[in-house]
């Protein structure tokens, strides 16, 4: 998903930041997917009760707080930049996935005896990428692990254990140590990303808001840096955990896949 702005410096668009995130967060909910194929092979592939959320009162958590129809939600992403200079990695090719065996029948790994999917899908993380070389792979952008984008995210009306949930997703709960993926080349190892939280600016209630606008400068009582910040996170994590919001066993099999740093090495050959 990077693109390049004028001056050549690479980003990762809010859009794709906010899918992948998303993605955790409606696994580790429970919560249905944001999209799916509409195509009409694929729409009965689906379990009750897992399409869209269309009624506003009646959202998933997940819908809740990235959006639905008639739902804006509750967190928007801005684009994420690094002023790099780009590197180039070469990718092996992928094929798509294969949802049918033999005489067509629906792939066991894929569905169950009623032909409907077994559930969401997720690529591990690995201790590296795969480097075809130029001979043998696709030439792809690629950012290096020495390579940091910056983003920010706004969120407003988040309940507590909701924003503990944020934290869990983006890798900073200690006992459940994940990182996302994005972009091309999940499978053989690309599109791993670590995330950190270096300052929040916190707005209460009306006074806080009020105070934010009223000066140039954000209200030190407001704004939060070093353990002040890991503090606050903490908190909100412990909320969630002793809330019902998340699923403890999805989010323990998950983290399984996304556990980062690993020793799990890439695939190799055809994928």
């Amino acid at each position: 998903p990077m693109t390049q702005e004028i001056d050549k410096n690479l980003i990762i668009q809010g859009s794709s930041l906010k899918g992948s995130i998303r993605s955790v967060y409606e696994a580790i909910t429970n919560s249905s997917p944001g999209v799916i194929n509409t195509n009409r092979e694929y729409k009965n592939f689906y379990p009750e009760n897992y399409e869209p959320c269309k009624n506003k009162k009646s959202l998933c958590p997940a819908s809740r707080v990235f959006g639905a129809m008639n739902w804006q939600g509750l967190i928007e992403f801005t684009d994420a930049k690094c002023e790099e200079v780009n590197s180039i990695g070469f990718m092996p090719s992928l094929h798509e996935p294969k949802i049918e065996i033999k005489d067509k029948q629906p792939n066991p790994n894929y569905f169950d005896k009623n032909g409907k999917v077994i559930g969401r899908k997720f690529y591990y993380n690995t201790n590296r990428a795969v480097d075809e070389g130029k001979d043998k792979g696709i030439p792809v952008q690629q950012a290096g692990s020495q390579y940091i984008f910056t983003t920010k995210l706004q969120f407003k009306n988040l309940k507590p254990e909701e924003l503990g949930t944020l934290f869990i997703v983006l890798g900073l709960d200690s006992n459940y140590p994940l990182a996302l993926k994005v972009g091309a080349g999940k499978p053989v190892g690309f599109g791993t990303m670590t995330m950190e939280v270096t300052e929040a600016n916190i707005l209460k209630n009306n006074q806080d808001l009020i105070n934010r606008y009223s000066s140039y400068i954000s209200p030190e009582n407001n704004h939060l840096t070093g353990e002040d910040l890991k503090q606050f996170i903490k908190k909100k994590i412990q909320t969630t955990h002793n809330s019902n919001l998340i699923d403890k066993t999805l989010l323990t099999e998950l983290t399984e896949v996304l556990y980062y740093p690993t020793d799990r090495e890439p695939p190799e050959g055809n994928y």
